[in-house]
């Protein structure tokens, strides 16, 4: 393709972007010492050490700004070739959780003894953008016909079915899955099929959260079932499923407006458990309150904007499908985390993006938006000049 003499292509940086990422970046590491000081002051597993939790994460914080560098640095185009070695590639770490290199933690195989602890859940996160967007992009408009656009939707289950299984975490599996949902639904030109397997998949789960309800407490589900009836009467399961729900929800009201200041929340002091994790948002409301939740997802909201008017800018399919890949991974997070804590859904184990504590969660996470800086680098404007 040539272009006019007046176009340049020049290296866009979006320093909103960055701005506004380095923030969430450095509350999420206040937030952590925070909520977490005081349970790793009494615990063994840390030491007594106060800070442990908080040097664990900037330390993973400082090798994401390494993997961000480098993505941004590396044209993404170079990893559309590897797009199914690194879906191979994350689901054969998945499988190794069976091995004896699986890690297993508060009753749960999850993660992987790789000279430092790794989810592979994430990776597979990252994988599933990868592998999906230079999938649709060699389709082209083969997504356009019924076969396609069903091989390309089904094309994730693998992933999902394994994480979930192998590692029992549904959650990412449903994280994982709505990545590869909204990259199609973009790519996609007709909206009709989407409409309708939407409509079969919530009538699927009413029918279940019904059979659920219905059915008595031996039976129902296992401890999945257990976690819906708590959603539905968190009161009645205060002291076994529904305890942390109640808790997190007994923070943000005694948080208020406006707070109780940083630092002073009561409920991190043992009564949320690994409140520094999955809950971590409630306790920025007891601390800052309603307010400083508000501002939290308002940050949230920017970043989202500014992925969008790159992924609207990005100068090929590709590009874009990888930014949005990005885009959706954080929004339906963010989405699910906040969900959980304020008891709109079942709870489930989903952190908060770019401020729960995690170390593989922010690592791969900045590792994206490495991705979405190479994208932004290669952004073609006009130069009035």
């Amino acid at each position: 393709m040539t272009r006019n003499k007046n176009e340049k292509q020049k290296g866009y940086i979006d320093y909103t972007l960055i701005f506004i990422l380095i923030l969430l970046l450095g509350f999420g590491l206040i937030m952590v010492y925070s909520t977490s000081s005081y349970s790793a002051s009494i615990s063994a597993l840390s030491k007594n050490d106060p800070n442990f939790y908080l040097r664990k994460q900037a330390t993973a914080t400082l090798f994401g700004f390494g993997g961000m560098a480098l993505m941004a640095i590396i044209p993404y185009h170079t990893w559309e070739r590897y797009g199914l070695v690194a879906y191979v590639a994350a689901l054969i770490l998945v499988v190794l959780v069976l091995t004896p290199l699986g890690i297993e933690l508060n009753g749960a195989r999850r993660w992987l003894n790789l000279g430092m602890s790794v989810q592979p859940a994430e990776i597979a996160k990252l994988a599933m953008i990868l592998f999906l967007a230079a999938f649709v992009n060699r389709l082209g408009t083969g997504i356009r016909t019924r076969r396609g656009f069903w091989f390309v939707l089904f094309s994730p289950m693998i992933m999902c079915l394994a994480v979930w299984r192998i590692t029992d975490n549904l959650s990412s599996a449903i994280i994982i899955f709505g990545i590869a949902f909204l990259m199609l639904f973009v790519a996609s030109p007709e909206y009709k099929k989407f409409v309708v397997f939407s409509g079969v998949v919530a009538g699927i789960t009413a029918v279940l959260v019904f059979m659920i309800v219905k059915m008595s407490e031996s039976s129902a589900f296992g401890f999945r079932g257990a976690r819906i009836r708590a959603w539905l009467n968190p009161e009645a399961y205060s002291t076994d499923t529904g305890y942390q729900t109640l808790q997190a929800l007994y923070a943000i009201g005694s948080g208020g407006i406006f707070g109780n200041g940083l630092g002073q929340s009561t409920q991190k002091l043992g009564f949320i458990p690994e409140a520094q994790n999955d809950m971590i948002f409630s306790i920025i409301c007891e601390e800052l309150g309603v307010f400083g939740g508000i501002c939290v997802l308002s940050l949230f909201v920017l970043l989202l904007w500014r992925l969008l008017v790159i992924a609207n800018n990005a100068p090929d399919l590709y590009g874009g499908l990888l930014v949005v890949g990005v885009m959706g991974h954080i929004a339906i997070q963010v989405i699910l985390n906040v969900a959980v804590v304020t008891n709109m859904i079942p709870n489930t184990g989903i952190s908060l993006p770019f401020i729960s504590y995690g170390g593989s969660s922010v690592l791969f996470l900045m590792m994206e938006m490495g991705l979405v800086f190479s994208v932004s680098r290669k952004i073609v404007f006009k130069d009035d000049n």
